[in-house]
Order: structure tokens, then C-alpha cells, then sequence
């Protein structure tokens, strides 16, 4: 059984080629985590896809590294992440609505006038050599201003989620921990602000669908929902970061997607497939023994997919390794959103937005490069794909 050690510098600095070489090996492989006990993981696109959709692997609290909070906070920290069958079922039907393709398209003109507004910030940040961080600018604080427009946090609270985002975003789990009362406190001031004042937002929706007869929201799964949302929302801000990189790194590809707004759909999900930031998915655990490829999973076992591995496996996609902005969409995608009962709620909103930031980017600043190596600007993460700067140069 071949193993990965997520304790090993060279999985850590080439996640990509650490598990392709463990897929070509097996369907399935033990992985090593530092300081607790070993999970299975799935390397193959196929069976990655059927462990993803398979109801005997169930996301629990232990799928998550919980942070302490204060016990008033407790009530409000069993998300629907980590919830199953029925339950997940009822929670997702109540926000769905929100993130359908269509809502998302309908969004755009939103999306963009809050690109543009971000990239005149850019601009002003810049140095006098025309270097600026696109992190801190452009990449993290873009998908919160998004998710806050969409779920109706008004103006004046968004600096404050914005460093909620920073946190969330920068994988702080401390500095997270610390932050979490005034998450808590920020959704519950929404809430009641949009109670007091209807809107056309999410928040509505949720207010209307507590007080309708079926599916009642508790007050607690109300506070519950918005602050997971927001926070959860994140996820677009190390996907651009990570796609300016790779097209500044492959400028035949950013030179068609520049010339050719109309293929920025599609290269953003080979964009997602090549370059996604979920190196593994979030953990499911046995509730009774199960066969995957061919080996027993003891009841309790945890359970990962090596999404890098799957989203370049040469069985489902031809030359995998090769970033084609002009990839025809085949049978099967890429499993940067998941897949499966837990495939991520908010992934319309955010292909949306990546497409926006990205075009505008490429439009604005034609001649945009890197201000220093890529290697020099990845966080040591062994779960995710992400920077910890963005320099980049604005050019003319």
C-alpha cells in the first residue's frame, strides 16, 4: 500500500506530482499526518468521484480541526458542512435558491462594479514602480465584498468582515479562533438589521423562509448559516490568486484569454482543474465497513480524496499536466467543488466572479507580471494550494 506523508518537504512543495505518483501506483493509499492517526485517500478520478458520493462516508465534527470558542458560541458551530441525509438536505433546500447558475449570471453587474472598484485600489496602492500585492488588494478582499453583497451585510460591517476573511483566508487557526465571537456577533446584527429593513438578499430569503410553515430556520441555524456562508465564501480568493500565477507563468495562455473574453468560462474551470487550491477534500469517516478499490475500511476510518490527483488523472483528461485554456468540456469535470451531496453550494457565485476578476484584470493591465518568483510566494500548506503575497508589476 503506498503512503503519503504530508510531513515530507517535497509533498508539500509539488502536491501535484507527489499524489500523480501515488495514483499511477494505486486507486488507494495510506496518508501520513502529522500527529494523527493515518487516513485512507482515494487518488483516482473515478473512485474519488463514487467515495465523494457514497452515503456510508458520512462529514462529521471530526472532519473539521474545530478552534476553541467561548461556550456562547458553541450553539453556532455545527454547520451544514457537517451535516448529513436529512438534515443537509433541509438546510441545503433553503439556500440553494440563492446560488443557482441563473442568480449567479444575474449577479455579474454587481460582481463587476465591485472588480472595478477594487482594481481603482489597486491602482492607487501601487508603488511608484507600479508594484502592488494583489493579495491583500485585490484576490482576498474581493469574494467577501461578493458574499456580503449577496447575503445583505450592509456597507458600513463589511471592513470588518473583510478581516474575517483575511484571517479566515490566511489559514490563521489562532488568530481564527480569536475572531470567531465577533463573527457570531456580525450575523446576528445582520439578521436583526434585515428583520428591521427588507431587502431583495439571501437574509431575506432566510427570514421569509422562518416564517413561512415547513422547514422552519431556528434562530440559532439562522446565525449559523450566515456566518458559514460569509466565511465559507472565501474559497474564490486563493483560486484567483493561484490562476494570475499560472497565466502570468503560461503567456500564450493569457495572451488568448485576453484576445478572446468569450473563453474565460472554460478556462476557468481547467483554471480550477490545473491550479485549484483543495489539494484534499474535506474527510468523511466509515459508518460501517466498506470496500474501496478492492480494500476494507474499517468502521470509523477517515476517508480524503487527493483532488490534486483526480483533477489530473490521464485516465479522465488527455495531457493532464498541460494547462489548455481551450480544453473542450468533457464527460466528467474536475472535482475542485466536490462532489456529491457536499458538492460546494456557492460554486456558481464563485466560477462567476473568478471569470469577472480575471477579465477585467487581463483588460486593465495588459502587461501585468510577477514581481518575484512563484516558488518564493507559496504558503507551506499541505492542504491547500495558496500564497502567502501576490506582487505582481501593473505594467502600462
Amino acid at each position: 500500500m503506498p503512503e503519503i506523508d504530508l510531513s515530507d518537504p517535497e509533498v508539500v512543495r509539488d502536491p501535484f506530482a507527489a499524489y500523480g505518483r501515488v495514483r499511477e501506483q494505486a486507486p488507494l493509499a495510506r496518508l501520513r499526518i502529522p500527529g494523527l492517526s493515518p487516513w485512507w485517500v482515494v487518488t483516482r478520478h473515478e473512485a474519488a468521484r463514487a467515495m465523494l458520493a457514497d452515503p456510508r462516508l458520512e462529514i462529521r465534527a471530526d472532519s473539521f480541526m474545530r478552534p476553541g470558542v467561548p461556550d456562547d458560541c458553541l450553539p453556532y458551530m455545527r454547520t451544514m458542512s457537517e451535516l448529513n441525509g436529512s438534515e443537509h438536505a433541509r438546510m441545503r433546500k433553503l439556500v440553494a435558491p440563492a446560488f443557482t447558475p441563473r442568480r449567479a449570471a444575474e449577479f455579474r453587474p454587481r460582481i463587476e462594479r465591485i472588480v472595478d472598484r477594487l482594481l481603482d485600489d489597486v491602482e492607487k496602492n501601487a508603488a511608484a514602480d507600479g508594484t502592488v500585492d494583489l493579495l491583500p488588494h485585490f484576490a482576498r478582499p474581493l469574494p467577501m465584498d461578493v458574499i456580503c453583497e449577496l447575503v445583505g451585510v450592509p456597507g458600513s460591517d463589511r471592513p470588518r468582515w473583510r478581516a474575517y476573511g483575511a484571517t479566515v483566508a490566511a489559514g490563521a487557526g489562532g488568530e481564527f479562533a480569536e475572531a470567531i465571537p465577533g463573527i457570531m456577533d456580525g450575523a446576528k446584527a445582520a439578521i436583526a438589521r434585515r428583520r428591521a429593513e427588507p431587502g431583495d438578499d439571501l437574509l431575506a430569503d432566510l427570514i421569509t423562509a422562518q416564517a413561512e410553515d415547513g422547514d422552519r430556520l431556528t434562530d440559532a441555524e439562522m446565525v449559523t448559516l450566515v456566518w458559514h456562508l460569509v466565511i465559507a465564501g472565501q474559497t474564490p480568493a486563493n483560486l484567483i490568486a493561484n490562476a494570475v500565477v499560472a497565466l502570468l507563468t503560461h503567456p500564450g495562455r493569457r495572451e488568448a484569454l485576453r484576445d478572446d473574453p468569450d473563453l474565460m468560462p472554460g478556462a476557468v474551470e481547467e483554471l480550477i482543474r490545473w491550479c485549484g487550491p483543495t489539494l484534499l477534500s474535506i474527510p468523511r469517516y466509515a459508518r460501517e465497513d466498506v470496500e474501496l478499490c478492492g480494500v476494507r475500511v474499517r468502521a470509523g476510518e477517515a476517508v480524503t480524496a487527493a483532488v490534486a490527483a483526480a483533477n489530473r488523472d490521464p485516465r479522465v483528461f488527455t495531457d493532464p499536466e498541460r494547462l489548455d485554456v481551450t480544453r473542450p468540456k468533457g464527460p466528467y469535470g474536475h472535482l475542485g467543488f466536490a462532489h456529491g451531496p457536499h458538492f460546494c453550494v456557492g460554486a456558481s457565485i464563485a466560477r462567476v466572479q473568478t471569470q469577472v476578476a480575471l477579465t477585467a484584470l487581463l483588460r486593465r493591465h495588459p502587461s501585468l507580471g510577477l514581481a518575484a518568483e512563484p516558488e518564493e510566494l507559496r504558503a507551506p500548506d499541505p492542504g491547500t494550494w495558496r500564497l502567502t503575497a501576490l506582487p505582481v508589476t501593473l505594467g502600462e
